[in-house]
């Protein structure tokens, strides 16, 4: 039977508390289906199967020094990874070049990854969704359902990357191809999908699905690679062939929020507010995170949960002035967000600190929320698109998702589908000749403070446990205007 599936769909992630276990668990609740379809230009039109016709296609992997502040590239082509935040203590690895070797010339994109040396493709062996020419790679996200397009940014991130590679390099004289799978946002969905997947594909990278619980044991009993843009679900994460290229451990949340709150805002995180979509993920994270930075030193004065059906905010702003609450944390959808940020205005309350985590960080938020949203603070864990000119990484994804997807919106599960798919890239050219589901499945559970290149903080791929580095912004004048040098990374706090 299918599992039935809510009307309101919760974005999961970045409520997953971006922590996400901060993030996703932040961005666990729930969103207003027209609202998103406006955003995403509406659902993709799929096949009676289920599959979306689509094939598709990253820079040269470089270390990032937090310690220091200085990017290090390695030679062969490859682009040098972002700064390390100062005296951040973070460390990312990679290779750089193409994975025929060589180098880009003047004016062209870097070629993706090169193959360490001494690897050889004496051996190769074709298999499931190998031939002598392609490899095929399968992406189950929730493209149709109540929310239209919900994680169709995972797949274009996703086709952005295989599109790039595809157009500098090979993997052993093999095309990649991407096949995509609408999970359709049920359990059922996602379980079909992987399905055929486990069938058709070699593996699959940068899927999305709001009900990911759906397709884990169906992935783990073939065997199939599965490195997701992220995990949501209990069972997703506990799937032995499953890996997110955004870490997340939903019983822990990320100190970087609460020691920023009291850094700055040391008077304001000792009368703290949480208000939090009561639904879904969002309704325990709110909790969660609440219990966390608790134990990190701030004082909440009022906590409270609201119902996705609930237009009237006013009654809760009152709350918050009765409490005198000087920090206000919004868990949910942007859209939940503005709501909050609007009946404050009309009730002429303004605590001295609203964050939100990366669900604000999107043109919706700012176009919806006009002035009442005006000096928002929110924690993201990648390089601001603002900013992509200081990472090459980041400048690739915005330029070949434009060419795959003309007039798409980057956003944080388009950055994490790119990343997903270049880890794949990573490893399997590593591998050589040597490459098979199992051995791919070896290298995946050894990735260890993943960056992509420099485009998001260090990821605890292997271990999949939650990442613990923010870097927070805030919105001034329209603008997102970054508050930190980089990232925060404080380690995490258990959230039960």
């Amino acid at each position: 039977m299918r599992a039935r599936r809510p009307r309101w769909v919760a974005p999961v992630v970045v409520g997953l508390t971006l922590s996400l276990a901060g993030s996703l668990a932040a961005c666990g609740s729930q969103l207003d289906p027209d609202t998103v379809r406006a955003a995403n230009g509406g659902g993709a039109g799929v096949a009676g199967d289920g599959r979306l016709g689509g094939d598709a296609g990253a820079a040269g992997t470089t270390g990032t020094t937090g310690d220091s502040g200085a990017a290090v590239g390695d030679a062969g082509g490859g682009a040098a990874g972002a700064a390390g935040p100062a005296g951040g203590g973070t460390t990312g690895s990679g290779t750089g070049g193409t994975s025929r070797g060589g180098s880009a010339a003047a004016g062209e994109d870097p070629p993706p990854v090169a193959a360490p040396k001494g690897v050889s493709c004496d051996g190769f062996k074709n298999g499931p969704g190998i031939t002598d020419k392609t490899i095929t790679l399968a992406n189950v996200s929730d493209l149709s359902g109540p929310v239209p397009g919900l994680f169709q940014p995972a797949y274009d991130g996703a086709k952005a990357f295989i599109s790039y590679f595809n157009a500098t390099s090979d993997i052993c004289g093999r095309k990649l191809q991407l096949q995509s799978y609408d999970s359709r946002t049920d359990a059922g969905g996602d379980q079909q999908g992987y399905a055929k997947a486990c069938d058709s594909a070699f593996a699959a990278v940068g899927s999305m699905s709001a009900f990911d619980s759906g397709g884990a044991q169906t992935a783990q009993s073939c065997g199939l690679p599965d490195i997701r843009a992220a995990a949501v679900t209990a069972a997703r994460a506990a799937c032995s062939t499953c890996y997110g290229a955004s870490s997340v451990n939903a019983a822990t949340f990320e100190n970087a929020v609460p020691d920023y709150v009291l850094k700055n805002y040391k008077a304001a995180g000792q009368k703290a507010a949480m208000i939090y979509l009561n639904a879904g993920a969002a309704a325990e994270n709110g909790k969660g995170q609440v219990n966390a930075m608790t134990r990190r030193g701030m004082k909440f004065v009022y906590v409270q949960g609201v119902d996705v059906s609930e237009f009237n905010y006013a009654p809760f702003v009152q709350k918050l002035k009765e409490k005198g609450a000087r920090y206000v944390q919004a868990l949910g959808s942007y859209q939940h967000g503005v709501k909050l940020a609007q009946a404050m205005q009309q009730a002429g309350y303004k605590p001295d600190l609203f964050m939100m985590d990366v669900v604000a960080y999107d043109p919706g938020f700012v176009q919806s929320g006009g002035s009442a949203v005006e000096g928002t603070t929110a924690f993201i864990n990648f390089v601001p698109f603002e900013q992509a000119g200081s990472n090459n990484e980041m400048g690739l994804y915005l330029k070949y998702l434009q060419q795959v997807s003309p007039g798409a919106k980057p956003n944080f599960f388009g950055v994490f589908g790119w990343s997903a798919a270049r880890l794949f890239v990573t490893e399997a050219v590593s591998l050589g000749g040597r490459l098979s589901r199992q051995t791919l499945l070896d290298k995946v559970r050894g990735v260890d403070k993943w960056t992509a290149n420099g485009m998001h903080a260090p990821q605890y791929v292997g271990s999949k446990q939650t990442a613990d580095c923010w870097r927070f912004l805030q919105l001034s004048k329209g603008r997102w205007v970054p508050r930190t040098n980089g990232y925060l990374c404080n380690g995490v706090s258990s959230s039960k």
